[in-house]
């Protein structure tokens, strides 16, 4: 089961360090000993198997032992975004009915606000200061593979929370693959720099704890403060790290990550977005020693696609493929008929796989392992695949129908431009492509410009009509370009 990598090493070598946090460290042995004081503050609130255990704390030692107390006696944790507003994780707990929400104190807004509704609340206060004389043992309470391990809520593309239910099967195909891929092992350190509720940091912390590394979790309002993780990185001698494009991004041009590169450092993960090839090429320079990897997969089916990142072609344009299928998936590429593309043409990608979710929690379960991701994709070759955009991201402008990702390829290989996001501004025949700019320090952009950049690469029809510079694109809280306020931002402007 998901928790056994924790056990094993606790018992193996309970004095190699598990976790850091702030400064401080816990051996495997700590942490097992945590996660046992747990056990038995959460059974005697009811928790038991089957149950749902709400995790509404920062990121600590006792949120990581809560939720491997809670897959100890055979239920699923859900984490919730502490940063998010309290009405939506107030909707998540309601919408998952837990026997019981960890908080970091229950004086705090969250546990005012459900304090109100009668949820059963538990802190660290509660947690009793030892484990006592009799100890869990998973394998008791008659588990299965199939039972829930968790429960991540997305927004997906409507905008309400919906959880996502992956099982211990799930998460254990992408773990194993993924230790193998990378080759994790004793000596590494992981750094966790994704929020639990984001589905990166499920690599980080099983990552480690299956092969009795470390993970060292990134200090409080860091993900925010591009220097602070740079700072982190170096001072916990981070070997694997893993992170959306754009925190990467950010530590480069803010962070001063190329300045001095890492030599410990051997490994880079990135997920979650396209890594502007521009961008890409000035890391991959720096760390020319360490492995690279782009990983996919939405978070109904984690990762499902990997592509290791060598040399990189000067004369490509177009950002590197998403690769071939990782954690056993068969991936499917279907036009809109259904049938299989060929070589060199575009479809929706379908994901079948031993990582694919069960279905949304509370709603009819999904076809069994399958997923339809909404992302389309080429095939270059028989294993091999090119992200061309989101189904939703296909806009129609004056008749044409345009992927915003191409116009953005295309922006990004003009010098001036550090990021670029393309919106469309306007509906019926007023609506406008836009390009949102980050420029490079110190050039002057102009439209004309940008528009030469998009008609040496692209049909008049997808040349953008205007251009707004901006000093940093929006993020949404996992550290994704948030189009949405980027859409809302631009179109309240003009109205």
């Amino acid at each position: 089961m998901l928790q056994d990598g924790l056990q094993v090493h606790a018992r193996e070598t309970p004095g190699a360090l598990a976790v850091r946090c702030s400064g401080r460290s816990l051996t495997y042995g700590e942490l097992d000993e945590l996660a046992e004081r747990w056990v038995k503050a959460l059974a005697s609130r009811g928790v038991g198997r089957g149950a749902r255990v709400a995790v509404w704390m920062e990121k600590s030692f006792d949120a990581i032992a809560a939720m491997q107390a809670t897959l100890r006696l055979g239920a699923a944790y859900v984490p919730v975004d502490v940063l998010a507003p309290v009405h939506r994780g107030a909707a998540i707990v309601r919408d998952c009915a837990p026997s019981c929400v960890v908080l970091s104190t229950r004086d705090s807004e969250p546990g005012r606000a459900l304090a109100e509704h009668g949820v059963a609340l538990l802190d660290p206060r509660d947690v009793p200061a030892f484990p006592g004389r009799e100890r869990h043992v998973r394998t008791s309470g008659g588990g299965s593979p199939d039972d829930l391990a968790y429960i991540m809520y997305t927004s997906g593309s409507t905008g309400s929370p919906k959880g996502v239910c992956i099982s211990h099967e799930n998460a254990l195909a992408f773990v194993r693959w993924a230790v193998e891929c990378v080759g994790v092992h004793a000596g590494d350190r992981l750094a966790n720099q994704a929020p639990f509720h984001f589905d990166l940091s499920v690599f980080d912390i099983y990552g480690a704890l299956f092969s009795g590394a470390c993970v060292s979790i990134a200090p409080a309002g860091a993900s925010y403060s591009p220097g602070s993780l740079v700072d982190f990185l170096r001072s916990e001698q981070i070997t694997i790290w893993y992170s959306t494009p754009s925190v990467l991004m950010l530590m480069m041009k803010k962070g001063g990550l190329l300045e001095e590169p890492a030599t410990h450092l051997r490994v880079i993960l990135f997920a979650g977005e396209v890594f502007p090839l521009v961008h890409l090429r000035r890391l991959r320079g720096a760390f020319a020693d360490a492995r690279m990897f782009n990983w996919y997969g939405p978070t109904e089916t984690n990762v499902c696609t990997s592509y290791e990142v060598g040399e990189i072609d000067p004369a490509r344009e177009a950002p590197l493929p998403i690769g071939g299928p990782a954690c056993c998936a068969a991936l499917h590429v279907r036009n809109g008929s259904g049938s299989e593309v060929a070589v060199g043409e575009v479809g929706e990608l379908i994901v079948t796989g031993p990582t694919v979710m069960q279905g949304y929690w509370g709603r009819k379960p999904t076809r069994a392992n399958t997923y339809a991701t909404g992302d389309m994709v080429r095939r270059v070759g028989d294993e091999e695949l090119e992200y061309v955009g989101r189904i939703d991201q296909q806009v129609k402008v004056r008749g044409h129908r345009i992927e915003l990702h191409d116009v953005e390829v295309a922006l990004e290989q003009h010098p001036g431009v550090a990021q670029v996001a393309v919106v469309v501004a306007g509906s019926g025949v007023d609506a406008r492509l836009v390009a949102c700019v980050v420029p490079e320090p110190g050039v002057e952009l102009g439209l004309l410009g940008l528009k030469r950049t998009c008609a040496e690469r692209l049909p008049r029809y997808m040349i953008v009509d205007a251009w707004q510079p901006f000093d940093e694109l929006p993020r949404n809280r996992n550290g994704k370009l948030d189009r949405k306020a980027l859409s809302q931002k631009l179109n309240a402007e003009e109205s």
